[in-house]
């Protein structure tokens, strides 16, 4: 399956982040914006949280049994996601997301075997590990 157009770019800005230590405020900004968009994220909000809470498994050193390829398509659709002016700008009501889910649905698909491995890894986890892990820790920007 091919990927997204343009997504080549934002796999570029993933291996950005991840290299300058940009991750969490990444997250920060991923779960700011998901839960100000929950009403219009529909089923695709479940997909959107697991995506979160691999990259902060991975982000703690947690989880660390990914295919690098399958961590910077991750990292790639956050950053796809947060981006207000992407293929469809999020403004354009009823279609501005679009394009997100459709960067989401080809991310979950590609790397299904990688994100099944973290589900399993991530269920057998102790339940305040997995609260942990859904937790996100401010960057140190946003900190007081």
């Amino acid at each position: 399956m091919k990927a997204p157009w343009n997504f080549q770019r934002y796999l570029t800005l993933a291996q950005r982040f991840l290299a300058g230590g940009r991750l969490p405020s990444l997250l920060w900004a991923v779960s700011r914006k998901s839960a100000s968009q929950s009403g219009r994220l529909g089923a695709v909000k479940e997909d959107l949280r697991l995506l979160l809470s691999l990259a902060n498994a991975w982000l703690r050193g947690e989880y660390r049994q990914i295919n690098p390829k399958a961590l910077l398509a991750v990292v790639g659709a956050l950053i796809y996601f947060v981006t207000p002016l992407d293929a469809l700008p999020d403004w354009l009501v009823g279609v501005g997301f679009a394009d997100d889910l459709a960067v989401m649905a080809w991310v979950l698909k590609t790397w299904s075997g990688e994100l099944d491995a973290f589900r399993a890894w991530r269920a057998a986890q102790r339940p305040e590990v997995q609260a942990e892990l859904e937790r996100l820790s401010a960057p140190d920007s946003q900190r007081s």
